[in-house]
């Protein structure tokens, strides 16, 4: 017994090929592509909230933590297509049949999730004690629903020019596109099962890990596993040491190892030298005994240099983006300006690129409907410059991700209608669920306190910025903005040197915004990250293909345990319930 799906589908057949130039294509395999609203589905917007809710404590964790988020499309596509072929099995098992579980369908799945864990990387700053705006669930809640749909709009009338007339890359969009269309195969559909399978043993083996450092961790997290001075009391006391934690280990093993090396670097520099050397000018440079949390004293060179690292670095991209596009304008041969690829890369024939084309072309979205959400107004004040700073990042974070999704969506065959009605679903339930996450965290652990684990470096940073653009340089110790104006150049030589010199050498010279990272956080998920790029410098060495196929399961799974070890540890402290133990070291003549 059971039911036949029998709701129309679009199908594309190598009989209906014309002289003329209405061609409907169809690759060897006579594939059914089906309606743009047939390839949103309720089990798919099901998976999709379930995915954006576990993805939005991962997000939270990490910007609140070190401000560093890695991408997690791949994560999102493997974890989409594990669920719904879990339960399409589950129910053929009991001999109804259901519908056909398309690479569509894990697009839009993928695009959901991401649009709504993305709204988790939007900050909610803090301000000044005279300037509060405290978070509460019903501002964040209308403040994200009014401001988090501009970068979707902005974004539409684009992007026809971007993917079929340049041929823009978006890496992550492509890469995210190729895993799926693998999944949809005989042999793809099997590495997808093995990734899974390694994908859930380490996102086990992360959360029992969690759970059993949290034995030990004490009354705050004031000490324990996260607090073990591996590399020595000394360096431990400038936050040299591994802590054990899964997350950053994951994301080593995700990002390249040159941002991984780059922020061990900014590490060894602040920490290691520019820190103790400030440090000895108390007194002089700034007023002694000040708190170690007061930016009149050494907590302010640390916030305010790597703020003039990440401008510097912003500033050079911005610069470098606007001089590309001024070429491409006025040159005629401007594909070659931009990160293009060539038809040859784009499909295996002529065949499949006009195919990809016309289903994407296939379902409009108005130009008038495009072009409504360019309307948006704001203030003046501190206050207000946090307000336009989170307007700027929700417009340009969802414009992005809206851009590689259609990617996604061109190289699968996905209807662009379908991607942009899933990315404003998504967008959505971010809206509602990213506050109620944040609300967990703000609720169980210290939000923003220096001495949190949750120190949410982004808010702070953007807090002083507004401030500083409000009060001007009076408020900086001396000489903060003279090293301020160095490490701004720096930042841009360093970026230019990059753009300029040979790759074989360009390679190793350091990004200045990973750089940053450490310079207020600290060095201890620097060192984290570098074991994980470690140990996937060594497997790739001994087994490359390994290392391409499994490598982005274990990061994920690393992270997801961790991730998920969040909500249980946020209930015991909501409930006023500390860890049992606290273990702590301290030198050994101090026992005598």
């Amino acid at each position: 017994m059971g039911t036949e799906d029998k709701r129309p589908t679009v199908e594309f057949s190598p009989t209906l090929l014309d002289e003329s130039s209405e061609k409907k294509i169809v690759d060897s395999a006579q594939e059914i592509i089906p309606e743009w609203k047939y390839q949103i589905t309720f089990r798919g917007l099901i998976v999709s909230a379930l995915l954006g809710t576990l993805f939005c404590v991962i997000a939270h964790k990490l910007n609140l933590s070190a401000g560093i988020i890695p991408s997690l499309n791949v994560a999102a596509g493997l974890l989409g297509f594990f669920f719904v072929k879990s339960w399409t099995t589950f129910i053929e098992g009991f001999g109804f049949s259901t519908r056909a579980f398309t690479r569509q369908e894990n697009t839009v799945i993928q695009t959901c999730v991401v649009a709504c864990y993305g709204i988790a990387c939007s900050d909610y700053p803090g301000n000044r004690a005279e300037d509060v705006k405290n978070p509460g669930l019903s501002w964040m809640t209308g403040f994200l629903f009014v401001v988090s749909f501009l970068g979707l709009f902005s974004v539409l009338p684009l992007r026809k020019v971007m993917l079929m007339d340049y041929k823009l890359t978006y890496p992550s969009g492509s890469a995210t596109a190729t895993l799926i269309n693998s999944f949809h195969t005989t042999t793809g559909a099997v590495t997808a099962r093995k990734q899974v399978s390694c994908l859930g043993k380490y996102l086990s083996l992360s959360f029992i890990w969690s759970c059993f450092k949290w034995f030990f961790s004490g009354s705050e997290n004031s000490c324990g596993f996260d607090r073990f001075p591996s590399l020595g009391l000394t360096l431990y006391k400038n936050t040299f040491y591994f802590d054990f934690s899964a997350t950053y280990v994951g994301c080593g093993l995700i990002c390249p190892h040159i941002v991984n090396c780059s922020v061990l670097f900014g590490a060894i520099l602040s920490w290691g030298i520019l820190w103790p050397l400030i440090s000895t000018r108390a007194g002089d440079w700034y007023p002694s005994g000040l708190g170690k949390h007061d930016f009149k004293g050494l907590y302010g060179y640390k916030v305010f240099i790597a703020i003039s690292l990440i401008l510097g670095d912003g500033f050079y991209n911005l610069m470098k983006i606007i001089v590309l596009t001024v070429k491409v304008l006025f040159n005629t041969a401007r594909q070659q300006d931009l990160p293009v690829i060539k038809d040859s890369e784009v499909s295996g024939s002529q065949l499949e690129k006009e195919k990809r084309d016309e289903v994407f072309l296939k379902d409009k979205i108005p130009t008038s409907f495009a072009t409504s959400g360019y309307v948006v107004g704001t203030d003046g004040g501190v206050l207000a410059g946090l307000a336009a700073c989170g307007v700027m990042m929700s417009i340009v974070s969802t414009a992005a991700d809206l851009m590689q999704d259609f990617k996604t969506g061109y190289l699968t065959l996905s209807s662009a209608k379908s991607m942009f009605a899933s990315q404003v679903v998504g967008t959505a339930m971010g809206c509602i669920i990213a506050p109620l996450t944040f609300w967990m965290y703000w609720t169980a652990f210290k939000v923003g306190s220096p001495d949190s684990v949750y120190k949410a470096p982004y808010a702070v940073i953007y807090r002083e910025m507004a401030i500083l653009a409000v009060e001007g340089f009076s408020e900086l110790p001396k000489h903060c903005l003279s090293l301020c104006y160095v490490f701004f150049v720096a930042a841009l030589v360093l970026n230019l040197l990059r753009d300029q010199i040979p790759s074989t050498v360009s390679r190793f010279i350091p990004i200045p915004m990973a750089m940053a990272v450490p310079f207020y956080i600290g060095a201890y998920f620097a060192i984290d990250m570098f074991v994980g790029t470690v140990i996937l410098f060594v497997w790739e060495r001994t087994n490359k293909k390994d290392s391409e196929d499994y490598a982005g399961a274990v990061a994920s799974g690393l992270i997801c345990g961790d991730g998920i070890w969040t909500i249980p540890s946020a209930i015991l402290s909501i409930l006023r319930i500390d860890p049992p133990i606290c273990m702590y070291f301290r030198p050994a003549v101090d026992s005598l």
